[in-house]
């Protein structure tokens, strides 16, 4: 009878240790296939490399963290089943995407369905945190904050000063907030708006919007979409002698990968980045940027993913400290505990302030912005 006991003592005993062993489960949206691919897939590298990071310290709570990483193609639709996957089939208590404001928006109804919070690492409309969602915390910053920052701070240096703006953005949430922030901005520092065209997502042929924007008569034009059209965008300015001196806005604009694959059209454009990876010292915490520049190195990814992959990086870190401040792996205590996270990420502090309707705010962070500028094919801070 003691034998039994005994036994059935050291069974149950071995049950709780392999559960304790069990590894916490991270599910991540992104769009690793489709028209921004390329962002997509660097920002998942970026939490690839966090989530070893975080393993080689010991993991959190005791237990190792199982980054389940699934691909929204891009597609809005897509968004739906990887959330839909993640939450009812792989039971995620916490989520982390979508890169995309329109991927980002189309997953936030299923995050109030199964009450399972989110980290939106890269969407910037402002209708993700103001629609009234309390699972959403958004590290990213709001197209709004993007061009206050800007204005702010970098609009009185251009010379010859900024008289008259056009927007090309694609035709998204993304592009049009962009669009509507910018140009909202601009007019209130007395910048006249000329045209404003959209793009579609997977548009190559962009001589038509470009040629308006060649007749409006401006001096500078913003541009919000993701690397690989932004390219073409450089490319098919300096084909038609559009005059005007170019910004991207959004931060994902790759200055590197521009250089590479826009050659000499890419030369005297400015870009909005997060993060500036040529410059690690300037960071709020520089020893948290060059451990991930190392790391993200040692994998052999192409440096020009840095000004991406950081927020895939800065979003495990986030998410992690919540759960390690919640101290269990469950959805409303790590959302309880992301109202009160102070991470030290690449990017610089992150901590969540309430945003939206009163009694169901969302978390916004407030990132840092910077301007770098392309010259003769090198990546300098503009002056």
């Amino acid at each position: 009878m003691r034998l039994a006991i005994t036994s059935a003592a050291f069974l149950l005993c071995s049950l709780v240790t392999s559960y304790a062993a069990d590894p916490i489960k991270i599910g991540m949206s992104e769009p690793l296939t489709g028209d921004i691919a390329a962002a997509g897939t660097y920002v998942a590298n970026g939490a690839r490399i966090a989530t070893e990071v975080v393993n080689n310290s010991g993991g959190v709570l005791g237990r190792q963290i199982q980054l389940i990483l699934e691909d929204n193609k891009s597609n809005p639709k897509e968004a739906v089943a990887t959330a839909e996957k993640l939450l009812s089939g792989d039971k995620v208590p916490v989520l982390l995407g979508a890169w995309g404001s329109t991927l980002t928006l189309a997953i936030m109804p299923r995050l109030m369905e199964y009450q399972v919070p989110m980290v939106v690492e890269t969407a910037s409309s402002g209708k993700i945190t103001t629609s009234g969602n309390p699972w959403v915390f958004r590290i990213s910053p709001p197209s709004s904050v993007e061009a206050k920052v800007f204005g702010d701070s970098r609009l009185e240096k251009f010379s010859p000063a900024l008289k008259k703006a056009d927007m090309l953005v694609v035709n998204n949430d993304w592009g049009r907030g962009a669009a509507e922030e910018f140009s909202k901005m601009l007019r209130a520092k007395g910048i006249q708006i000329g045209a404003s065209e959209t793009m579609a997502p997977d548009a190559t042929d962009l001589s038509a919007q470009l040629a308006k924007i060649k007749q409006s008569g401006g001096d500078t034009l913003f541009v919000t979409t993701g690397i690989e059209q932004l390219t073409l965008v450089l490319k098919q300015a300096q084909e038609q002698r559009v005059p005007h001196r170019i910004v991207s806005t959004g931060g994902s604009s790759a200055p590197d990968q521009l250089i590479e694959q826009a050659g000499t059209a890419a030369n005297g454009s400015y870009h909005i980045v997060f993060f500036m990876p040529w410059f690690p010292d300037d960071a709020t915490h520089p020893d948290v940027a060059k451990v991930f520049i190392r790391e993200w190195t040692k994998k052999g990814y192409s440096f020009s993913g840095l000004t991406d992959g950081f927020r895939g990086y800065d979003g495990i870190l986030t998410v992690v400290q919540a759960i390690k401040d919640a101290g269990k792996a469950e959805p409303a205590a790590i959302r309880d505990a992301l109202w009160n996270v102070q991470v030290k990420g690449v990017n610089g502090d992150i901590k969540f302030a309430k945003a939206g309707p009163a009694g169901k705010e969302s978390g916004q962070s407030t990132p840092n912005i910077y301007v770098v500028q392309i010259k003769d094919g090198k990546i300098i801070k503009p002056q």
